[in-house]
């Protein structure tokens, strides 16, 4: 699906998802979210990485699938302003390699998360919770899909 950038242009957006080394500084970021809570001499381990987790999928949730539009101006004329972030990725394309990466790390810090907390029910249940969050709203299906009408203008 393209979301309205002409082909070959490039929604600024978005396009610096593609640039080098932004996995991998992802990456890092979410590390070094971990870092610092574990650097709270009250929080152990393991609820340091359900927090991470919950942290980490919380905000992107909110990053990716509530906030609409671009911060600046577009060269699109507007048309960004009805997209949410996800949706402008890679001009709507669906199962590009950064689309890929970023539907994979919130289940790879869910695994993270369940081995350091022993699968405890209750880390088990808010890292699953959390992740569900993350992962389902970037689904090909909900491309659009504004549920209950929230956030449809």
């Amino acid at each position: 699906m393209n979301v309205g950038i002409a082909q070959g242009e490039r929604n600024p957006n978005s396009s610096w998802l593609n640039s080098r080394g932004v996995w991998l500084t992802y990456i890092i970021l979410v590390f070094v979210l971990h870092f610092i809570l574990l650097s709270i001499p009250t929080i152990t381990t393991p609820v340091a990485w359900t927090l991470t987790t919950t942290i980490h999928n919380v905000c992107s949730f909110y990053l990716f699938h509530l906030i609409k539009g671009a911060p600046w101006e577009t060269s699109d004329q507007g048309l960004a302003r009805r997209f949410t972030f996800w949706e402008q990725i890679d001009n709507g394309v669906q199962w590009t390699g950064t689309r890929k990466f970023l539907q994979i790390v919130p289940i790879v810090l869910f695994f993270i998360a369940s081995f350091y907390t022993k699968y405890d029910k209750t880390h088990f249940m808010i890292n699953m919770v959390t992740m569900l969050l993350a992962v389902i709203p970037k689904f090909p299906i909900f491309f659009g899909v504004r549920l209950f009408n929230i956030n449809r203008y």
